[in-house]
């Protein structure tokens, strides 16, 4: 039963049952799309042959989802105010896990595009209405030790997502990459309909907001559909596409731009913003944001890095690439409940700003890769990087409501997970792109000291080329490596301007 400082909350979803037992229920769904964002990867391969399709023409399976993820994260939060968080939660995961379903049982490429965008429709409501009901249902004191429970299904899932994907693929086939959904969906539905409330006072905002007239904002709408679609089609073909060199490519970028910028603009002055861009009026809010995003960035883009290394320079398979990640993620699970119960104790930026730094030196330790090294120095590497990742996670996630108005935690929370998910789609494009610059550089700088002289034992300029190429590309991993240190650096000193944090008080607007 709830009690004490949590019965108190009017907005928390837990009713008469524990915030805790809620914060678990919403975690299910939530765990389940983030893990479908990264699982789909490395069965890529598999899913083209199975649909008769080209490497190239398969990679829209994860396009069509981004694009459609994208569109519907900002909008969550307006979304969730007009229908009701719970009706638009259950929703969300009804639509999610049955297009899971014709996922896993699509027989041509368009057919299991259509269903991706389907499913990412459904996807894109859970992670921003899961973070306001755990924003909702938990005290400002108590935020931080439940966001650790959210930070598991964040930063977990997507470590876990290639191994799983890879056992999945080898050992069944790539249809249970989406069918693995069904039963977890049904569980959210039944026990979200059974445990969670829908609070009074959100009912009486929502019929408030109805009783004024819905004044749909269709321009917001279209401009937010234009402006996030083509930038995470932007993002997402970038390097496969030739970058700005492609008339696709450039046109997209202009459109998205333009969009984008007034859309900013048009949801200043709009009475019922789809996206309340006011809420980035508040620095702390801002600052919050800028810092989820660079943790996004580095998240997502190194987690793709690392199975990629082993994979292309290592010879590993699917499951041993992932297998890389596996000793971050249990390191991750064990320092998420430490970093909740100091983010408690401490203020934000204390945790923020050794964190970052911590990030920069296990970013910088991995400029000393080599194509020898062992399995185990890889799995310490990312156990290194990822001990900092609690005490980045928590303490951003539970500033990020500083001083928003309790009515306002809805929107809060599309932008600050929208945030993340666009720092992860920037994070890959950006590293994907700079590592085949890199690569051509170093394979220019390589080859010019190579000549035909150099072909000794009867190696052959073949092999010699081969050797180049790999030289190349390893050293464009290490480049990339240090440009993310030195990303790390350079926001750490933002995290000093973060509003403190209430101890035990309540914060402003709760």
């Amino acid at each position: 039963m709830a009690s004490g400082a949590y019965a108190n909350l009017p907005r928390s979803a837990a009713g008469p049952n524990s915030p805790w037992l809620i914060a678990v229920i919403v975690s299910i769904a939530t765990f389940m799309e983030v893990l479908d964002t990264t699982i789909a990867n490395v069965a890529l391969r598999h899913i083209a042959g199975g649909l008769a399709a080209s490497q190239d023409e398969s990679t829209w399976v994860l396009t069509s989802y981004l694009v459609s993820n994208a569109i519907v994260l900002p909008i969550s939060g307006w979304l969730s105010n007009v229908v009701g968080r719970k009706r638009f939660y259950m929703i969300c995961v009804g639509i999610f896990t049955v297009s899971s379903v014709f996922c896993g049982f699509a027989t041509s490429l368009p057919m299991m595009i259509v269903f991706r965008v389907i499913q990412g429709i459904g996807g894109g409501g859970l992670a921003p209405t899961e973070q306001s009901i755990f924003a909702d249902s938990f005290p400002p004191a108590m935020r931080s030790q439940a966001f650790a429970l959210y930070g598991l299904t964040v930063v977990v899932a997507p470590a876990i997502g290639p191994a799983l994907g890879g056992w999945l693929t080898d050992s069944y086939s790539w249809h249970w990459v989406f069918l693995i959904n069904v039963p977890f969906g049904m569980l959210s539905l039944t026990l979200t309909y059974l445990f969670v409330y829908e609070p009074k006072a959100l009912q009486d905002d929502r019929r408030k907001l109805l009783s004024r007239g819905l004044s749909i904002d269709y321009v917001g709408f279209a401009l937010v559909a234009l402006g996030f679609g083509t930038l995470q089609v932007v993002l997402d073909r970038f390097q496969q596409d030739d970058g700005f060199s492609s008339h696709f490519i450039a046109a997209l970028s202009i459109l998205c731009v333009s969009a984008l910028a007034i859309l900013v603009v048009w949801e200043i002055y709009n009475r019922q913003p789809v996206v309340n861009v006011r809420l980035l009026a508040i620095p702390s809010f801002a600052i919050s944001c800028t810092v989820m995003f660079i943790i996004g960035f580095m998240l997502i883009s190194t987690t793709q890095l690392l199975p990629q290394f082993t994979q292309e320079l290592l010879g590993y398979d699917a499951i041993d690439a992932g297998l890389t990640l596996a000793l971050g993620g249990i390191v991750t699970i064990v320092l998420m409940p430490v970093a909740g119960i100091l983010s408690s104790k401490i203020q934000p930026k204390w945790l923020l700003l050794p964190a970052l730094l911590m990030t920069a030196f296990s970013l910088y330790h991995m400029t000393g890769f080599d194509l020898s090294i062992s399995f185990g120095s890889l799995a310490e590497a990312r156990a290194l990087q990822v001990v900092a990742l609690p005490f980045l996670f928590i303490p951003i996630s539970a500033a990020s409501y500083i001083g928003i108005p309790a009515d306002k935690t809805n929107e809060a929370s599309a932008i600050i997970n929208l945030m993340r998910n666009l720092g992860g789609s920037v994070g890959v494009s950006f590293t994907t792109t700079l590592l085949q610059w890199r690569e051509q550089f170093h394979h220019e700088r390589l080859a010019e000291h190579v000549t035909r002289y150099d072909d000794l034992h009867g190696r052959g300029l073949a092999a010699m080329g081969a050797m180049v190429q790999t030289q190349a590309t390893m050293l464009s991993y290490i480049d990339i490596f240090q440009v993310l240190a030195v990303i790390s650096v350079c926001v750490a000193p933002l995290v000093l301007f973060l509003r403190k944090a209430p101890k035990g008080a309540q914060a402003a607007g709760h």
